[in-house]
């Protein structure tokens, strides 16, 4: 809990690397001066004998930042170990006889959101740089990090609090004629904050497809080579290839950095009509699996009759067995997963098609969690109620925008709920 101090290892040793461990609270100066004997001077690296009732821990570099300019806002020490085992267990058992216990998931990042040294969006970005797969992923989590994220609903913020001033000032005056010049300044900014909302919100969840990774289909009939194009962009063997039609009969998804970009590769069962229950099922799956997909992708088999299937819709249309003699594709890309021929080039089709979907991420800010988007659509509905209230009622349109206010204020934590604190930070790694 706030108040106490913190312990945790801030980066893992590699194999006789170097280990990092931070110390938060109003008790971290007492602890690096009890381990390394005196302070050094704050944000300057020293290098200390590191001992605890007489007993030697290591020869390390250490750092003070004193309050409030630290990561947290709070006393902070940091010990640059050498990475043994031994030596970090040395460390950890002096600093529990302290009584500075070991950290929680996300508590440094939370209690510097508690200090005012971070908003909740800036504090997510560092979540989403410790799990980035690829520099799309990255690309974004540092824009939101470096805070245009919060700047923009902060904007939004400050635009509502202008407008709630000026519904005030229409309830204070009402009996002069002031109140409603204020009454209709303040609705116009409620448009307009609502019309800008309401833009950000339609952005076909880029910014959340880029951060979980967009979702690609693979659908088209038995023995086209879907497995075959699955291990092939993999690079391993992750999906069983046969002969014999219907092996694939659940959906067979596995993660791929596909031109920068993390996509959720999908290889579902073979479209045909079936007697068997199961492969039913399986094609069953494999539409749902397709409608719900971002990306499809209709792979054929070019040496077969042209078959249509209506319930696809492809972004993409390719056609395997280039090699063979009788190949015919009729339209889309030629491919041949036996050979590599033309696999190059629908790896580059693939990423040119994924970068158009997300291309708007690499612009103006956006939502990157289904959080942010609850929040939002809670400001919408109460900006829509607002400006539904009679033009002699502004106490009404007053509280809804005050519910405006508080909505879009959980986004950045403009507000003091505990349970939002701990949904938010429960899911981040030890240290961080």
């Amino acid at each position: 809990m706030a108040g106490d101090t913190i312990f945790a290892l801030a980066s893992a040793p590699g194999r006789a690397g170097v280990a990092v461990v931070r110390v938060s609270g109003p008790a971290a100066g007492a602890a690096l001066r009890a381990l390394a004997g005196m302070l050094p001077p704050p944000r300057r690296a020293a290098l200390r004998e590191l001992a605890y009732r007489g007993g030697p821990i290591d020869r390390a570099l250490v750092l003070w930042f004193p309050a409030p300019a630290s990561f947290t806002g709070e006393d902070v020490a940091e010990f640059h170990l050498h990475g043994g085992r031994a030596v970090r267990d040395s460390l950890f058992s002096a600093l529990a006889e302290m009584r500075v216990r070991a950290a929680g998931p996300g508590e440094f990042s939370r209690r510097a959101v508690e200090h005012g040294r971070l908003d909740l969006t800036r504090a997510e970005a560092i979540a989403d740089l410790v799990e980035a797969e690829t520099p799309a992923q990255l690309r974004q989590a540092l824009r939101q990090y470096d805070g245009a994220l919060a700047d923009l609903y902060e904007g939004w913020r400050a635009d509502l609090i202008g407008a709630l001033a000026r519904a005030e000032a229409a309830i204070d005056f009402s009996d002069d004629g002031v109140g409603e010049i204020e009454f209709q300044g303040a609705r116009e900014k409620a448009r307009e904050i609502l019309r800008a909302i309401d833009a950000h919100l339609d952005d076909g969840r880029r910014g959340e497809a880029l951060r979980e990774g967009i979702r690609l289909a693979i659908v088209g009939p038995p023995n086209a080579g879907k497995s075959s194009l699955i291990n092939a962009l993999a690079q391993r063997d992750a999906a069983i290839v046969s002969d014999i039609p219907g092996t694939t009969r659940d959906v067979i998804a596995l993660r791929l950095n596909l031109g920068g970009y993390l996509v959720e590769v999908a290889d579902t069962a073979g479209l045909r009509e079936t007697g068997d229950v199961i492969e039913t099922e399986g094609v069953r799956r494999a539409l749902a699996r397709a409608a719900e997909s971002d990306l499809v992708l209709l792979l054929r088999d070019g040496t077969h009759p042209y078959t249509d299937y209506p319930g696809i819709a492809p972004d993409l249309v390719v056609w395997n067995k280039s090699d063979l003699p009788d190949f015919q594709p009729r339209g889309g890309m030629a491919l041949s997963l036996k050979t590599g021929e033309g696999l190059a080039g629908l790896v580059a089709a693939l990423a040119a098609r994924i970068a158009a979907k997300l291309e708007a991420s690499t612009q103006a800010p956006v939502l990157t969690r289904p959080r942010h988007r609850q929040a939002l659509n809670e400001t919408v509905a109460a900006l829509r109620h607002a400006l539904h209230a009679p033009a002699g009622q502004p106490e009404l349109f007053a509280e809804d925008l005050r519910l405006a206010l508080r909505a879009i204020g959980r986004i950045i934590g403009r507000v003091d709920v505990e349970e939002l604190l701990d949904s938010v930070f429960r899911d981040f790694c030890i240290g961080k």
